[in-house]
């Protein structure tokens, strides 16, 4: 039977987190007091070396986002193939103009109070940019090539007992080695795991579910362990904490326990109810504990089926998707788990239910938040192969490294219920020839050996290179990246019959930026190097978001989308990848900042069948332009609704599918710009007014408003809340074209961590206190301290009113 056709697929759960007793287990996060220097040094793996002058810092940490910009960081004259382009020309920004190329040095001492002699210590690098070299103690520990993969070394034998040890990292990233921004340093964390030499063995748990019924689920565990002669006992919690099943084996096979436990009326995981459970695995030895792991695990099912397409847990669905790149926008690629739930928490009102990691392995903290909060995932793993796309990505290690890097990927997260699928490329320039064709295959087939319960794709964007040599049909999945034009063709010349959009729209917007006249145009660019919000501009290989829309409404076969992107993100300035300034994208539905843009609300009204949407473009401050045609966009998930202009009715707007965008959008072509009131009331199915929304011509900048997404925060150091600020009139009108110079102050027990406009031509630092607004907003980032009580924030502005708002930080 085709690997897609399997209607059942084994049930997977989370993350490994080791919550055992000191006694059998340490898992220690090595994050404050890092000494860190940047450039070249023969010595600085040394223990007598002198670092009292390098600068300390915490990890995660990304020492490229702290700037400053500069066209001449890894500037490049190339034709970038996955644009269409043919002719070379000067590009800056592709990378963001962040100083990320280069060398640094990590050094860090520590010491095991609880370690007893004869245990196992192992270090976890869950990421590191890039190409680590590991020493502890002077001596060289182990190294990994790829920046996003997660790897561990087990340093047994160098650790000292007794004394302070010292660990040394040295990164370098070479010019030309990425597409995006893909930050630099230690940007995800570093931990000391201690154990018994009996012991389970890294990632060494493996559970499935491969029945499910309202009776019952079967739970598989596989458990990898160090040792002989032990014996496993299991016990299985509900989400509530109550134990509902365990089992005892005794007989291992080879170095693995291979146990099947019923769980009586289990609750499935969806995005809709992610509900886990968690098996706690104790290892003994006669009745001695050895080791114990606890792994959370959700039940469910998935399947891929031509006749049906996707379904979980017995329920067709299709994937509501973005696209995400790794970095955090004011935070680089430092990791931050608060900062990742506020993106999720986002995408969730959006009614995405869906997230590929593009392209590369996601963080952990990102699929434990897809666990917990109920996110489809598809995981990537690369955007190279063995035929580069730039002169010194990974291309470089592919044939030496690709399997083991997968291997880590799928051991370090095949336990999370959230990932549905896996990608093994991004548009490689290996869709075309035999060799290409090979590669898939090869790479295919270790997937399927590591974990045969999930499908795998292709991002593939030469659909009929792809058609011609046999690659798009080997696939489990057929991944079209664009290309909307060749789905029909796509679905006749591919077996599987089903095709996933795994790279959707690519239109292009900058928040509050409304160019005239209002036209569909490709590759348009404009003299201030931003998009127009009115959503009619997109690039020469990819497309508006009704097309996707309509192949996800009326194709059976098409399962899905992930939309490019749901943020911006730093590099890839398309459509200004030859215009300076310009260092971050303008895909996004929100900005750079996480506030939504226009667009947000286009997809939301289609996507989130929850909650009501009505929303007016443009804003209505356009001095100069009165009487000039200015059209009125509603993106709405009413049918229909009516528009008023200083309370003249301009007619009435029905959703019909005489356009692609007549289908999803309430547009009044003709309007003409007269300050005053906007008013749009929408109608439900029964003809009467539902809903309304009224957007006024603002007066000049008078105030602030501070709006956080989180009043109370943990003192733990790491926890962020982020303060919208929105510029106001003196009547608390939004001023949407107000581009005002704040400066911010933190006091209390907490700082100032990072700020964001949003403005993709934006050169001011995001670590310095004061930052201009764009289109009328921007955001203040705020970190807790490691202590709890009171914080505020303060922003001020000239001719402005001071705002203040507080925070409070709670004990852990």
């Amino acid at each position: 039977m085709p690997f897609f056709r399997v209607k059942q697929w084994l049930l997977l759960p989370v993350l490994l987190v080791h919550i055992a007793s000191a006694q059998v287990r340490q898992e220690i996060t090595l994050h404050d007091n890092w000494k860190f220097s940047r450039g070249k040094n023969d010595q600085a793996m040394q223990l007598n070396f002198d670092d009292k002058n390098w600068q300390t810092v915490s990890v995660p940490h990304d020492w490229a986002i702290y700037g400053p910009f500069d066209k001449e960081i890894d500037k490049q004259n190339v034709a970038i193939v996955q644009n269409n382009e043919k002719i070379s020309s000067e590009k800056t920004g592709r990378t963001g103009a962040l100083p990320y190329i280069g060398e640094g040095w990590y050094r860090k001492t520590f010491q095991l109070p609880a370690y007893k002699n004869g245990q196992k210590v192992i270090l976890l690098f869950e990421g590191a940019m890039s190409e680590p070299v590991v020493y502890l103690n002077g001596k060289k520990a182990g190294e990994w090539h790829y920046g996003y993969n997660y790897f561990y070394l087990d340093v047994t034998d160098l650790y000292q007992a007794g004394r302070e040890n010292l660990l040394a990292v040295h990164l370098q990233n070479v010019a030309q080695s990425s597409r995006w921004y893909p930050g630099a340093g230690l940007y995800r964390n570093v931990r000391v795991i201690v154990k018994n030499p009996e012991s389970i063995d890294q990632w060494g748990t493996y559970i499935t579910t491969p029945v499910v019924t309202d009776e019952f689920a079967k739970v598989n565990i596989k458990t990898k362990v160090s040792g002989k002669g032990l014996l496993l006992i299991t016990d299985i919690l509900d989400p509530q904490g109550n134990k509902v099943a365990a089992d005892t084996a005794a007989t291992a096979f080879g170095n693995e326990f291979d146990q099947n436990i019923a769980v009586p009326r289990p609750a499935r995981w969806s995005p809709e109810t992610p509900v886990r459970y968690t098996a706690i695995s104790r290892l003994f030895a006669g009745h001695e504990l050895k080791d114990e792991v606890t792994t959370k695990f959700g039940i469910r099912t998935i399947a891929y089926d031509p006749a049906t397409g996707f379904s979980l847990n017995g329920r067709v669905r299709k994937f509501k998707g973005v696209c995400l790149h790794h970095d955090l926008g004011p935070l680089g690629a430092a990791v931050n788990k608060a900062a990742l739930r506020r993106q999720m928490q986002i995408l969730k009102d959006l009614g995405c239910d869906a997230i590929r990691s593009s392209h590369n392995m996601p963080s952990l903290e990102q699929l434990e938040l897809a666990d917990e909060m109920g996110f489809l995932f598809l995981a990537e793993s690369f955007d190279e192969w063995a035929k580069p796309k730039v002169k010194n990505g990974y291309a470089r290690f592919f044939a030496t490294d690709a399997e083991k890097d997968i291997v880590n990927l799928i051991h370090a997260t095949r336990n999370h219920p959230c990932i549905v699928m896996w990608s093994s490329g991004n548009e490689v320039p290996d869709q075309w020839g035999a060799e290409g064709v090979k590669r898939a295959k090869w790479l295919q087939d270790i997937f399927h050996r590591e974990d045969p319960t999930r499908p795998v794709t292709v991002g593939m964007d030469q659909v009929k290179a792809t058609m011609a040599s046999g690659f798009g049909a080997l696939l489990d999945i057929p991944g079209l990246n664009y290309r909307t034009h060749l789905y029909e063709e796509a679905y006749k010349a591919f077996p599987q019959g089903l095709l996933l959009g795994s790279e959707t729209a690519s239109t292009v917007s900058s928040r509050g930026v409304y160019h005239f006249p209002v036209v569909k145009a490709k590759d348009k660019q404009y003299p201030d190097n931003q998009s127009s919000s009115y959503d009619l501009e997109y690039c020469n290989w990819s497309n508006l978001p009704e097309e996707d829309f309509m192949l996800q409404e009326d194709k059976p076969w098409v399962i899905g989308q992930f939309v490019w992107t749901g943020f911006d993100y730093l590099g890839e300035p398309t459509p200004y990848d030859d215009k300076w300034p310009s260092r971050s994208s303008y895909f996004g539905l929100c900005d750079l900042a996480g506030i939504p843009k226009d667009r947000y609300y286009l997809y939301r009204s289609v996507w989130n069948t929850a909650s009501p949407t009505l929303h007016i473009l443009p804003h209505w401050n356009f001095p100069g332009r009165e009487g000039a045609v200015t059209p009125v966009f509603v993106y709405t998930s009413y049918d229909s609704a009516e528009l008023f202009i200083n309370g003249k009715s301009m007619g009435v707007q029905r959703k019909d599918s005489s356009t692609p965008q007549n289908r999803y959008r309430l547009m009044w072509m003709d309007t003409r710009y007269e300050p005053g009131t906007v008013k749009v009331v929408a109608f439900g199915k029964d003809g009467k007014p539902a809903a309304e929304q009224t957007i006024v011509t603002a007066g000049r900048p008078y105030q602030l408003r501070l709006e956080a997404d989180r009043p109370q925060l943990i003192a733990d150091g790491n926890d962020l809340s982020y303060i919208t600020v929105t510029v106001l009139d003196q009547a608390g009108n939004v001023c949407p074209d107000a581009a005002e110079q704040l400066q911010f102050s933190v006091t209390g027990n907490g700082a100032y961590r990072a700020a964001c406009n949003g403005d993709a031509t934006s050169l001011e630092l995001f670590h310095l206190p004061t930052m201009k607004t764009f289109s009328g907003k921007l955001v203040v980032v705020v970190q807790a301290g490691n202590k709890p009580g009171n914080i505020e924030l303060k922003v001020t502005g000239k001719r402005l009113k001071t705002a203040k708002i507080q925070l409070l930080a709670t004990a852990p």
